[in-house]
């Protein structure tokens, strides 16, 4: 088992801003500048029965995904000579007292295998499946971009065979103003949502998702933002895998 520091990959520092959501100027209820991310905390190895493991805490969001296989699959034999992936998301009870448990975990489950099957070699493990299964603890905003960060951790920590991991943000649109790294409650509020998720070695997105209504020039805005901070990000998470393989030694 290996932790990294508790760390921030925050693009670029910002001002804050005063008052709340319909003011001109307002600041976030956690203190952070618009353009600044939560502390990220991630540690591999969070599960012992599994293949592979991660554990990620940005701010109140905590989520924990396991990784099991590469596994015998009769579907995959069926029909392909390549591996399987099989990805599902779930909340626990407790993760908020909100969301309707079930609501958004197709959809979230979808989205999490595209974001990562680009990256995964697939021939690798042919006939095979492997299965990731992740699960929110405490829902605190952002979600699925840290559920997918978490993933990709716990895929490399289980030795599955990567072009390179997966780092994900989102920034959400409230009025004129792109929040980087959002909460629920700024989620609640917002006008659009721009999420992305790439192989920051490689400068390669594998997934992208817009919602809302966006000019052009706040598309290519989110786009750096979020480009910038998958890099820093990717960067910390590659310190935990180090640290991982350290102790192993």
């Amino acid at each position: 088992m290996s932790t990294a520091a508790t760390t921030t990959y925050s693009p670029s520092p910002a001002k804050k801003q005063q008052t709340i959501f319909k003011d001109l100027d307002w600041v976030r209820s956690d203190g952070r500048g618009f353009q600044q991310c939560r502390p990220a905390f991630l540690r591999t190895g969070a599960t012992s029965a599994a293949s592979g493991s991660a554990y990620a805490e940005f701010g109140n969001t905590k989520v924990i995904v396991s990784v099991f296989g590469p596994r015998e699959s009769k579907k995959a034999m069926m029909y392909s000579d390549i591996g399987r992936l099989n990805c599902n998301i779930s909340y626990t009870t407790f993760s908020t007292s909100i969301r309707v448990q079930g609501s958004d975990n197709k959809e979230f489950s979808a989205m999490l295998h595209k974001a990562l099957e680009g990256a995964i070699i697939l021939e690798s493990f042919p006939k095979t499946t492997v299965d990731v299964f992740a699960l929110v603890l405490e829902s605190g905003g952002s979600d699925l971009p840290v559920i997918i960060s978490c993933a990709s951790l716990a895929l490399a920590d289980a030795g599955i065979m990567m072009y390179d991991i997966v780092s994900s943000v989102s920034v959400t649109c409230i009025g004129k103003n792109l929040i980087i790294d959002p909460t629920s409650e700024e989620e609640d509020h917002r006008d659009g949502s721009f999420l992305i998720s790439c192989m920051p070695s490689r400068n390669e997105v594998t997934q992208l998702t817009l919602t809302g209504e966006w000019t052009t020039a706040k598309v290519h805005e989110a786009m750096e933002l979020c480009i910038d901070a998958c890099s820093k990000l990717g960067d910390i998470m590659r310190s935990c895998l180090k640290e991982t393989a350290s102790t192993l030694q």
